[in-house]
């Protein structure tokens, strides 16, 4: 589980890139639209309130929420969003799993083959490395905000599996069923939470040298660049060198 430690602080570096970038809304809206198909009730549609929850977190507007709601509820067009996850392998060997959402299937499937192979990856049959990692929820908080004992009373009555101090930030896993119960039992006690997620979470990870890791980096880079791609999980640890230039 370590893996996925640096794996999200290598995440959380580069979200202050991304969030320049201006990408962040239009994920955000799409998370929501293919939340609400399973019913557009935030109380009674755990997926819908995480999505709302990291929508508001990136400063996504109230009333860009409210018709990504109904575009997902087919209120309104637009909501012919699909889900598809491609998986591959990038320099050196690493497993890279690639979430997309997309209103057209070809359209993205050949955009994720051609930044992988430019990038010295290759995408893979499906399964070929889907095994190597499990979904988990991961929820982290500001490590300067709240003590450990506040983290760990909330957390683990709620049912979290782990909580762990990370280099200032808190980082909690979750089983998938706990998941929502954990991030509203810390909403409930007024903890601002950085980030609430279900995640792929590497069983291993594989470390890489300085240029590899570079190589990987400017993979990542383009395929979430790409604007069907929502979430790029990978199963590498970067040298502290290359950690450091994300800074």
């Amino acid at each position: 589980m370590a893996g996925h430690s640096k794996w999200a602080n290598i995440q959380h570096r580069k979200g202050r890139q991304d969030a320049k970038r201006g990408k962040l809304f239009t994920k955000a809206a799409k998370e929501i639209i293919i939340a609400a198909k399973g019913g557009g009730d935030p109380a009674s549609n755990a997926r819908l309130r995480a999505a709302i929850a990291a929508a508001k977190a990136v400063n996504l507007p109230k009333d860009k929420i409210d018709n990504a709601i109904k575009k997902g509820t087919g209120e309104l067009a637009g909501g012919d969003i699909l889900e598809i996850s491609y998986e591959g392998y990038g320099p050196g060997g690493v497993a890279l799993i690639v979430e997309a959402a997309t209103d057209n299937r070809n359209r993205t499937v050949a955009e994720v083959r051609h930044i992988l192979s430019k990038h010295g990856g290759s995408m893979g049959e499906a399964g070929c490395v889907g095994w190597m990692f499990e979904r988990k929820g991961v929820i982290t908080l500001d490590g300067g905000k709240y003590t450990e004992d506040q983290v760990m009373e909330a957390a683990l009555e709620a049912g979290a599996d782990d909580v762990r101090d990370e280099g200032g930030t808190w980082e909690i896993h979750t089983a998938v069923s706990d998941f929502a119960a954990v991030r509203d039992a810390l909403e409930a006690a007024g903890m601002e939470m950085d980030s609430a997620e279900l995640s792929m979470i590497p069983q291993n990870t594989v470390e890489v040298d300085a240029e590899t890791g570079r190589k990987l980096m400017r993979l990542v880079d383009a395929l979430e660049d790409n604007d069907d791609v929502q979430n790029v999980h990978a199963n590498f640890d970067l040298p502290d060198e290359v950690l450091a230039e994300l800074e």
